[in-house]
């Protein structure tokens, strides 16, 4: 998945999406701002047609209500009405004929308003005198609203939809007693039409006048409902949010409450009415947006074809390079600078080509003369180290094995002094474990039954090619540092076996290990950072010449091994002994055939 991800973050894609995201800002911020200005200015002119809204609609329900106030007003100081409330109140019973005359002053207020359904009226003890029939005022209303009117002294008080009846609104008021101190002489009860309350004018077409109006009493029983449809009031009464859903539509609500009735008057204009004029906004600056974007698309997609591909030249010509001879680029670009970098590019590589053989010619001298200076460093410490175990011999031993020592030490000689000559400078890796083994046995004379030995290596391998006398180094080291240090039997062990850490390629691990004192922390610490940080040449002045030597011959010899598996590798700790391993690559041409034909040579 990243590999994808990386083969796509090229120069082309990252100028063309770079272009093609910064014109995507920009058209969306430009649009965003747009859209929302002239939102905000088509919100802000609905705003204030629902205010101019609400003040006309709150003025023709004041002056409904006034009329109904006006009304009722007059009827309840009628004389004849005064004076039959006050016969009553001094204790004389009504008449039938007095109620039935009622009906005059009933029909006066239903004749001068066309909303008025019915006039009730009652007396004090709440009978009821008109119409004629012996309901009560408690019957018809709770007696909280009784306690209202009583409270209101005379003052109309609008009751909302009548409980008994959906279809009525009630308003009801105290009747005082003019001749006698203002004292309650009964009550007047008025049932009106919701369609009274109408508030809309009868000529204003729903184009021009697209909001709907709500009114409703202080228990949210709906009074007039607009388009006659049923609404959850209670949520259109408490929403927090100015903008409510009927239905499928939405709109937005505005709401003012009469200290007069308590009633709730609310007006709903529809959102769709208030941003119909986006619609055009919004398409043509979608349409200008994508036109843009196609545009800028284009133009990027052509500018940076321009810009990358002669650079993608530029790259195929380096990616062309071929044992280390790089390679020029033929084609020349249209642009000035691009051109400029071609040629340069051209001048260096013809540069470089002449710098790279006359380097490679020198390095190659160079390590050369640095392997056959290593193998001369070799060569006289082994035998130093050998004579030294010569003179131990001659003093503990007889003719007879004198004589096969002497043997054996002129083969390991002959194998040791080699001739002038690169096919010399490599063996079999069987061939290098022999000389071990016979370096082994006459080691074994000096240290006896002290020094034991295993070589472990599959048969396999042995023909594979190594430098000359790389491990037996680490195994005379050993011996010197570790068996000849050790109170007791020393063991050397010898251990050729294919590396199986992932990555590592196809590569052997050689391992020289004993059971020596080993090494303190501090001592192992300063041992690896001579192998870090000095020369063969400045460690064979002090201590660990042969460490150092091999260290360098394996850089060296496998230079094609990476950073961390180059080299030797020490791991040791005190009383435990040390462990010496390095690696050496392994190819096809690897398997040494030349030593078969230095043998035959000999024969």
């Amino acid at each position: 998945m990243w590999n994808k991800i990386l083969q796509w973050n090229t120069l082309r894609n990252q100028i063309l999406f770079g272009f093609v995201a910064v014109m995507m800002v920009v058209l969306l911020s430009v649009g965003v701002v747009t859209f929302s200005s002239v939102s905000n200015l088509l919100k802000d002119k609905a705003e204030k047609q629902m205010r101019q809204t609400a003040v006309q609609a709150n003025g023709r329900l004041e002056a409904l209500l006034n009329q109904i106030e006006t009304l009722t007003t007059q009827a309840v100081n009628d004389s004849y009405l005064q004076q039959l409330l006050l016969s009553i109140a001094n204790g004389n019973p009504e008449s039938f004929n007095q109620r039935q005359a009622l009906l005059q002053l009933a029909n006066n207020i239903q004749a001068y308003s066309h909303g008025v359904s019915s006039v009730e009226l009652f007396t004090s003890d709440f009978r009821r005198l008109f119409p004629l029939d012996e309901q009560r005022l408690t019957d018809r209303l709770e007696r909280e609203w009784i306690d209202v009117a009583d409270r209101e002294k005379g003052r109309l008080v609008w009751i909302g939809i009548d409980p008994k009846d959906p279809d009525s609104v009630l308003a009801i008021r105290r009747i005082n007693l003019v001749d006698r101190w203002f004292n309650n002489g009964g009550y007047l009860l008025v049932r009106l039409n919701p369609s009274y309350f109408n508030l809309q004018s009868p000529l204003a077409s729903s184009a021009d006048h697209p909001e709907m109006m709500l009114l409703v009493d202080r228990d949210s029983n709906p009074i007039l409902t607009g388009d006659g449809h049923a609404y959850h009031l209670d949520e259109l009464l408490h929403a927090e949010s100015q903008t409510v859903t009927l239905g499928e539509q939405q709109y937005v609500v505005v709401r003012q409450a009469s200290e007069r009735t308590g009633w709730t008057l609310m007006i709903l204009y529809p959102v769709s009415a208030i941003t119909d004029g986006i619609t055009v906004l919004r398409s043509a600056v979608l349409a200008s947006g994508g036109l843009g974007m196609l545009l800028s698309f284009i133009l990027t997609f052509l500018l940076s074809t321009m810009i990358t591909r002669p650079i993608l030249r530029l790259m195929r010509a380096m990616r062309n390079t071929r044992q280390g001879v790089l390679t020029p680029n033929p084609h020349p670009s249209f642009t000035a600078e691009l051109n400029d970098l071609n040629t340069t590019y051209n001048q260096m590589v013809d540069h470089m080509n002449g710098l790279i053989k006359q380097v490679y010619e020198e390095e190659v001298l160079r390590s050369r003369s640095e392997m056959q200076a290593l193998q001369a460093q070799i060569n006289p410490h082994f035998l130093y180290n050998t004579l030294e175990a010569l003179y131990w011999s001659l003093q503990v031993r007889d003719q007879e094995e004198l004589a096969e020592l002497v043997i054996a030490m002129s083969e390991l000689f002959r194998y040791v002094i080699s001739r002038p000559g690169k096919e010399e400078e490599w063996v079999a890796l069987g061939k290098e474990l022999e000389h071990i083994e016979r370096y082994l046995r006459i080691m074994s004379v000096r240290f006896g039954k002290r020094l034991s030995w295993s070589i472990h290596a599959p048969d396999e391998y042995r023909m594979i090619g190594i430098p000359k006398l790389l491990i037996q180094p680490l195994v005379e080291n050993a011996i010197l540092h570790g068996v000849e240090g050790k109170m007791g039997g020393g063991t050397i062990e010898i251990r050729i076996e294919p590396v199986t850490e992932e990555g590592a390629g196809n590569c052997l691990r050689v391992r020289v290990r004993d059971n020596g004192p080993g090494m303190t922390p501090e001592k192992l610490q300063a041992l690896q950072a001579c192998l870090e940080h000095k020369s063969a040449a400045e460690s064979a002045k002090g201590t660990g010449m042969g460490i150092t030597n091999v260290h360098r011959r394996v850089q060296l010899s496998y230079p094609s091994l990476a950073e961390q598996a180059s080299g030797l590798r020490i791991e040791s700790r005190a009383g435990e002994g040390t462990m010496v391993s390095f690696h050496i690559a392994v190819t096809e041409e690897d398997t040494y055939a030349g030593d078969r034909k230095n043998d035959s040579n000999r024969g």
